[in-house]
């Protein structure tokens, strides 16, 4: 019988391990709490789960990575055999705990709290890899009680590993409990004493979603107990966070978003945004305000040269016409205006919603579209030369007064947007950037607030039409106007040649002045047969063909080193490398495309005493190039509640937070913001 019963438990022996490889617990009348392991054998080199089971006596719990108001998180220290790699617990998506005026996130019930562990790939088989883990945990009731334990885990080495399959649902469980990744766009706006949280993209609606609640992964930026706000759009969703009394330091806000659908199921999401200061958000009026102030600064800034021509040529045909006329050509104008910008508004939000990081002047970061407007700035400067006509045959005086109506001006007010794009004016910035995370009626009655200021000038012929008589009369002299208006039109053509030298290389300037004389001969062919009387359709059709054609294929060439010899390229550790040694850093954010960026830097940033005066104090000038629409760069724009360029930030020697500083630069402004004397 003895011998039997050996027998017997030799037999036993092979259905041990999946015990063993639960360790012996540590309990309480509060916690049973074991460390565990997903495979009953693990192979060399081949990784698997460990974890620390905690199954809590009803109404106590435990505590999530960050605890919240009260409370600590679990922490496991492991000792491995050497060569061994542990990675970090794998918290699942913990739920609100609310006591009193203070608000805690944790556990209750049976947790696992995973790792994921790599033994080395020497091991050899039949050798048993030994695990030790020293543990801390919190369990609160209506009390709190700090817990510890020692655990020891024994895992046979075999050639091939094998599933526990007692508490493999266990680890399946936990991982599915793990917050996902978030599939949308998220930003953190901070407007006095609350923080707004919106993300942006399908499934956020109303119809959708029931619930949602915002878990910060750490403390010092909101109140964790205060209620939290929800409002939802078609494809947006936005919380409306308490911040904390006296919040500290952050620059971007993290944690985890438990939602709840029209089902009740709930899911977790992590959620990673920028963190916008205060100046970055407007309440809608102000948004408004500084939009229409911004878009009537715009007709002043560089980028809007080449349209004065145009400009010039519309107000020309407006004196001495009646007051129906002098209403419909202006409200045209504006009307041109309106619908770009609003168009634009569209098109950032459809693409944004895709999740693409775009901003202000988006479109300019295209090879493609450069090359298409260097081509339109082209074909406005033949027509202003008289090479070819729009809608009749060329003419002087009169005939030029009469070719104006309501689809010229209404082109003409359309194309200024266009061009305007690249620039940023005062007061635009942070309307642009309050906007764009506002809900989308706002975001586009903002934009339409812009093209309001933009149009405003000529707006106001359309509110006193009287203004008109003070206008010289049409005549002659408009032709010659006409013509010498038409080299501001050649020179933003040549400027987009140069940007798109920036961008594309050899290749794009090759496309674009072959582009260009196929343009020029196709204008040619249409304007003899113009004064010829015949049509030209093909002489059109044919430059149209050629120009749709060369493009293909034009795609950004690798980035090109900052054009100022003194300037450094920018990135995220140079800056803090730099501001880790003490040092002072200058950071100028721009584009080729940026008319307004281009003259700063020829005003201002390359002056002799700026460069000097940056070189004694040891401040770092850094540039970072957003010609191609880097998507770092987009980042950083946003981080600082900018949505375009140009964007110019100071940290000052010793440390302290940026200082951003003008759109337009002077460089006695410059040498005062850096501290020279």
């Amino acid at each position: 019988m003895p011998l039997l019963a050996a027998l017997f438990a030799l037999m036993l022996l092979p259905c041990l391990p999946a015990r063993a490889l639960e360790s012996a617990a540590q309990e309480s009348p509060r916690a049973r709490v074991s460390l565990v392991a997903d495979h009953l054998a693990i192979a060399p080199g081949q990784a698997f789960q460990l974890g620390l089971r905690l199954r809590l006596a009803p109404r106590w719990h435990s505590y999530w990575r960050h605890a919240g108001d009260a409370g600590a998180p679990t922490e496991i220290s492991l000792t491995l055999p050497e060569g061994s790699q542990a990675g970090p617990i794998a918290w699942p998506t913990p739920q609100a705990i609310p006591f009193g005026s203070l608000m805690s996130f944790g556990y209750y019930g049976d947790v696992l709290l995973p790792m994921r562990i790599t033994p080395p790939a020497g091991l050899r088989i039949g050798d048993v890899f030994t695990i030790t883990a020293q543990a801390t945990w919190l369990v609160c009731d209506d009390v709190c009680i700090p817990e510890e334990g020692s655990f020891q885990l024994d895992v046979p080495l075999a050639a091939e590993a094998r599933m526990n399959p007692d508490l493999a649902p266990l680890f399946a469980a936990s991982a599915a409990a793990l917050p996902r990744p978030s599939p949308w766009q998220a930003s953190a706006i901070i407007a006095r004493d609350a923080l707004r949280l919106r993300l942006t993209g399908p499934g956020l609606g109303r119809e959708s979603l029931k619930e949602a609640l915002f878990i910060p992964g750490a403390s010092g930026l909101l109140d964790h107990a205060a209620p939290q706000r929800l409002s939802h759009g078609a494809d947006w969703l936005e919380l409306t966070l308490k911040r904390a009394e006296r919040p500290e330091n952050h620059t971007q806000l993290e944690g985890v978003l438990l939602l709840t659908d029209q089902g009740g199921r709930r899911l977790g999401y992590d959620i990673t945004g920028p963190l916008l200061p205060g100046a970055a958000l407007l309440p809608l009026w102000q948004a408004l305000v500084f939009a229409l102030l911004g878009g009537v600064i715009l007709n002043l800034m560089p980028c809007v040269f080449p349209v004065l021509a145009m400009k010039a040529m519309a107000l020309a045909r407006l004196g001495g016409a009646g007051r129906s006329a002098v209403r419909l050509e202006a409200a045209a104008y504006t009307a041109g205006a309106v619908v770009a910008f609003a168009a634009l508004a569209g098109l950032l939000l459809l693409l944004r919603g895709a999740g693409l990081a775009l901003g202000w002047g988006f479109q300019f970061t295209s090879p493609v579209f450069v090359l298409a407007i260097a081509w339109l700035m082209l074909a406005v400067g033949l027509n202003l030369s008289g090479v070819f006509a729009l809608g009749g045959p060329i003419g002087a005086g009169g005939h030029l007064a009469a070719r104006g109506g309501f689809l010229g001006s209404f082109a003409t007010g359309a194309l200024a947007v266009l061009v305007a794009s690249p620039c940023t004016a005062p007061f635009m910035a942070a309307a642009i950037g309050a906007a764009l995370v506002m809900p989308a009626p706002a975001t586009i009655a903002v934009f339409v607030a812009l093209g309001l200021g933009l149009a405003a000038p000529t707006l106001l012929l359309a509110l006193a039409p009287g203004l008109a008589r003070v206008l010289p009369r049409p005549g002659p002299w408009m032709e010659k106007l006409r013509r010498i208006m038409a080299w501001p039109m050649y020179a933003a053509a040549l400027w987009l040649v140069s940007v798109l030298w920036a961008q594309s290389g050899g290749l794009g300037v090759a496309l674009a002045l072959a582009g260009a004389l196929g343009l020029g001969l196709g204008a040619w062919a249409l304007g003899r047969a113009q004064r010829q009387g015949r049509g030209g359709l093909g002489a059109v059709l044919a430059a149209l063909a050629l120009l749709f054609a060369l493009p293909f294929g034009l795609t950004a060439a690798p980035p090109a080193a900052p054009t100022l010899d003194t300037a450094e390229s920018w990135s995220t550790a140079r800056v803090e490398a730099l501001r880790a040694e003490g040092r002072g850093v200058f950071l100028n954010v721009t584009a080729a495309w940026c008319i307004t960026c281009q003259v700063n830097e020829r005003l201002a940033l390359r002056r002799d005493a700026v460069q000097a005066a940056m070189a004694a104090r040891g401040i770092a000038y850094l540039k970072a190039d957003w010609t191609r629409g880097d998507p770092a760069i987009t980042a950083l724009l946003r981080t600082h509640g900018r949505e375009g360029v140009p964007l110019y930030l100071f940290w000052p020697p010793g440390g302290g937070e940026a200082l951003i500083l003008p759109e337009v630069l002077t460089e006695a402004m410059v040498l005062r913001q850096i501290g020279a004397p």
